[in-house]
């Protein structure tokens, strides 16, 4: 932080599950109980799943961002077994990055479709980056569909049925966010997030158009 203090985010992974291996925080707030605002969506009951395992995995980054305001000049600085990446950014950016790889390996039903997006993590990604890793995930998923002898979908259409079914999501956590924040960091690192869900599904088609140049070799050797 500007002023020196540091804070630091030991995240532990399952390599081959791709979710947290974590501990229940040692106060369990009100707002990650499963019905509070629970998602629409949300096919967990209360008898199997007290607590809603995203927002329980989101608890600690809450608590510890908390005292941090939106705009707040940070270094992020991520260190993984295979590199370390650090950038000079806001508080709601770095927060957002996190958030994501957390949501991600979280436990959420809904949100196990981006574990390969976890495990090829970028931190701190753009949207054009966003949009080529998301797209790739979802074509190579099609790949391995047809393996299995089931029908693919080369024309996106599911990959934006994902990202419309996160919008409801970041909804929900939101309001939980709003509940459980005494500053705005936390929640907007969130809506950065919803940003991108809502903005993904409206220029894949636009921004792959754009990518398409890249690839010409590939058109050469037909």
């Amino acid at each position: 932080l500007a002023d020196g203090d540091r804070r630091t985010f030991d995240l532990k992974i399952d390599p081959h599950k791709m979710e947290l291996i974590t501990r229940p925080p040692a106060q369990i707030p009100a707002w990650a109980d499963l019905t509070f605002h629970q998602c629409p969506n949300c096919p967990l009951t209360p008898q199997t799943h007290p607590q809603c395992p995203l927002s329980l995995n989101l608890v600690n980054i809450v608590n510890t961002s908390d005292k941090l305001t939106s705009y707040d000049h940070i270094r992020v600085e991520v260190t993984t077994a295979d590199r370390f990446i650090a950038q000079e950014t806001t508080a709601q950016k770095g927060i957002s990055s996190m958030m994501g790889l957390v949501i991600a390996t979280s436990g959420c039903p809904h949100t196990a479709v981006f574990k390969p997006m976890a495990r090829f993590h970028t931190p701190l990604a753009d949207v054009e980056e966003t949009v080529y890793r998301a797209a790739s995930m979802y074509l190579l998923a099609q790949y391995f569909l047809i393996q299995e002898g089931a029908p693919a979908d080369f024309k996106l259409d599911g990959l934006t049925k994902i990202y419309r079914n996160m919008q409801l999501i970041n909804e929900s956590i939101a309001e939980r966010l709003r509940t459980g924040s005494q500053t705005d960091s936390s929640v907007n690192a969130l809506i950065l997030l919803d940003m991108y869900a809502r903005h993904l599904p409206i220029v894949i088609e636009d921004s792959l158009r754009d990518m398409r140049h890249l690839f010409q070799p590939f058109f050469l050797k037909r």
